[in-house]
């Protein structure tokens, strides 16, 4: 008994050292950032306009762990509106050092300002005449003297015990391209559907391209009805175009209501003769939506009346078609 107490009083002591651990962690790093917005001055206002007035690319190069958060802030650049793209430093000393123009600005990422892959290229960058922007650790480096802006990336400590595995620079390296990155965004008037211009996959993109034009069931897709037809030929109707409703017009052609399965079932309920007219037992003032629209605000528009279909309208108020809450699934916008 006293065997498995003792394995137990071990197991919890480990688990006990490994979140003391990532708790020292998240605490060195976050106190990391915390700080970086004291150093935030002049210089980070000269490399927002430096990068505003670039009439090429932003190219991102950093070597190791740097290298690897240049390409995200190179990524983050490219979809908030500023275009950039990552060059490998290794590789730009073997021929891609062509991908960098007289126009175009370098962002230079490196902890020291002495990474040797990359120091090498600063005066053939300089040569060519691009705009250059330094990102180190310390003011003095050679990085920082050879930049035509520097951002000074500071740290006390790096979350690594052992002061060696790039922990807390990074972090703060990644921060500092998030907040270069929101400022021009938020300078050139960036909006949510800019963005999804460059995310037309994602979901994000789906929500802010896809227009109720776009899903909607129109022409002879389109179920409608007349306010004389008699209930069970709504009900055909209905049934024929699978939405689970149809529009209701008057004479003149102008929406007057809705029939849906909800309504059936109510007439049913209510022994309602289904030769009655449909216009006995559908719903007045029904819900409608713009083909101009965009999907997602009809799938607002859904959720928010708990409806599962809507009829929609032209630029002249006219009913042209209708959908349903599985067309906005099968479209992705919900």
């Amino acid at each position: 008994m006293t065997g498995l107490i003792d394995a137990q009083q071990a197991k919890e002591n480990v688990n006990d050292s490994f979140i003391t651990s990532a708790q020292r962690v998240i605490e060195i790093e976050a106190s990391t950032v915390a700080n970086l917005a004291t150093v935030i001055d002049e210089h980070f206002s000269k490399a927002c306009q430096l990068i505003l007035q670039c009439k090429g690319r932003v190219i991102v190069c950093g070597m190791g762990k740097s290298g690897i958060i240049g390409k995200k802030i190179a990524a983050t650049l490219a979809s908030t509106g500023t275009p950039a793209f990552f060059v490998h430093p290794g590789e730009a000393s073997h021929g891609d050092l062509g991908m960098i123009q007289t126009q175009d600005v370098v962002i230079a990422i490196s902890h020291s300002g002495r990474t040797a892959e990359l120091t090498l290229l600063l005066p053939f960058i300089k040569r060519i005449g691009a705009g250059l922007i330094g990102m180190s650790g310390y003011s003095n480096s050679e990085l920082a003297q050879l930049s035509d802006v520097h951002l000074l990336v500071p740290i006390a400590q790096e979350a690594c015990p052992l002061g060696l595995a790039p922990t807390s620079s990074t972090t703060a390296t990644m921060v500092m391209g998030d907040a270069l990155a929101i400022a021009l965004l938020e300078k050139r008037g960036f909006t949510a559907e800019d963005f999804a211009f460059s995310h037309p996959g994602g979901s994000l993109g789906k929500k802010l391209l896809v227009k109720v034009s776009d899903v909607m069931h129109a022409t002879d897709q389109f179920p409608v009805v007349k306010e004389s037809t008699p209930i069970i030929e709504a009900l055909l109707v209905m049934t024929e175009k699978g939405l689970g409703l149809t529009a209701v017009l008057n004479d003149k052609n102008t929406l007057i209501g809705i029939f849906t399965d909800g309504d059936l079932r109510r007439a049913i309920n209510k022994k309602m003769s289904l030769q009655l007219s449909v216009s006995q037992a559908m719903s007045v003032n029904p819900k409608t939506i713009h083909a101009t629209r965009l999907a997602s605000e009809a799938a607002h528009l859904m959720q928010e009346h708990r409806i599962n279909g809507v009829v929609v309208l032209n630029e002249h108020n006219a009913p042209i078609g209708a959908l349903n809450m599985q067309d906005l699934l099968r479209a992705g916008v919900v």
